[in-house]
């Protein structure tokens, strides 16, 4: 059985999503870059190891990620998971781990990248928002996607409704990314390319607002 380690900074909500869903696969460790993380508590009360290497710790970023990437290699884990990890990743880790290291984003990829995507989308009128699994590279949430799910807008959104519907998806998209990974049922290629060996895509469209 293929297993991952998952890297968090807070309260968890995907990490708990994956946990619940069992995908194939063992969850060899929940690490944090933060000690106060509510996340480290769901991991232990499940008998799941947990490890802090804060970030405040060290003196850049290059001897952080050395660390982290100490403690990742210790476990040996096929994937590394973020799920809410809230640390940009230098080029040389990110490297590392090319192929292995996945990420949950809050927006329908390459559209709004970074931070405040659920406002940012508001702002710009947006009829259609969302969320995306991809491999993660030194470009920031450019990565190979893997999976994405949509969600209308709709009239009287908040940054807070919409996130909460966004979340809602993102719990129902990471554990299945993560399944096909340990499954063995995606490739990435030498171009950067996420192929499926085996699975069809669905053809019908998503109309926000509806046709009459």
């Amino acid at each position: 059985m293929k297993s991952i380690v998952i890297l968090i900074s807070g309260r968890g909500s995907n990490m708990r999503a994956l946990l619940e869903a069992q995908p194939h696969c063992r969850i060899a460790a929940v690490i944090s870059n933060r000690a106060d993380a509510e996340g480290l508590n769901i991991a232990k009360a499940r008998g799941i190891a947990t490890v802090v290497v804060g970030h405040r710790d060290y003196a850049d970023r290059d001897s952080f990620d050395t660390a982290l990437a100490g403690e990742i290699d210790a476990f040996h884990p096929d994937f590394v998971a973020l799920a809410g990890f809230m640390r940009i990743l230098t080029a040389g880790f990110v490297a590392r781990y090319r192929g292995k290291l996945v990420n949950i984003h809050p927006s329908l990829l390459p559209a709004y990248g970074g931070l405040n995507t659920h406002a940012r989308a508001l702002h710009d009128g947006v009829k259609i928002h969302g969320c995306t699994v991809h491999f993660v590279t030194p470009d920031l949430d450019h990565g190979p996607i893997i999976i994405q799910a949509a969600v209308p807008v709709l009239p009287h959104d908040t940054g807070q409704t919409l996130a909460a519907r966004v979340l809602r998806e993102e719990h129902r998209i990471y554990p299945q990314a993560i399944r096909w990974l340990c499954e063995g049922q995606i490739e990435l290629s030498e171009n950067d390319r996420v192929t499926f060996r085996s699975r069809k895509q669905a053809s019908h469209a998503m109309v926000s607002p509806g046709l009459e």
